[in-house]
């Protein structure tokens, strides 16, 4: 009896780990769907954006689908900052690393895309001024 109780706990660990790799890959395929045409997407732990059709939107997963929380247009862009991701108007130096956002500004409207990865928001910073040279 004591034996079986031992386990039970690592039953539930199995059963939670499992219910979360299924909620993940659910939301995977889900973005897979979201971002399908897009020029640029991407997709990490603080949320999903992509750039289609000249207009970039940047999307939360809640209740099992993606929620819009803004859209910009790019060529619209006139300039783009690394910031801090929680460190009010801070902005990110080149060798930073971790958490960070990148704020667009354009047209007196500016939003604030938050990012997991400083390495992929530099990449997306490089590839949205691109886009936005190539729209003028």
């Amino acid at each position: 009896m004591i034996h079986g109780l031992l386990w039970l706990p690592l039953l539930m660990v199995f059963i939670l780990i499992t219910a979360l790799g299924w909620l993940e890959r659910r939301r995977q395929s889900l973005y897979l769907i979201w971002a399908k045409g897009s020029e640029l997407a991407k997709l990490d732990g603080t949320g999903a954006a992509r750039l289609k059709d000249g207009f970039l939107c940047w999307s939360s997963f809640e209740a099992g689908k993606f929620k819009e929380e803004a859209i910009f247009e790019v060529k619209k862009l006139e300039m783009v900052e690394l910031m801090a991701l929680s460190s009010g108007e801070a902005p990110l130096t080149k060798e930073s690393q971790g958490r960070c956002r990148l704020r667009l500004v354009g047209s007196g409207n500016e939003i604030d895309v938050p990012f997991s990865d400083a390495e992929r928001a530099r990449l997306w910073m490089d590839q949205l001024m691109s886009k936005a040279r190539c729209d003028l």
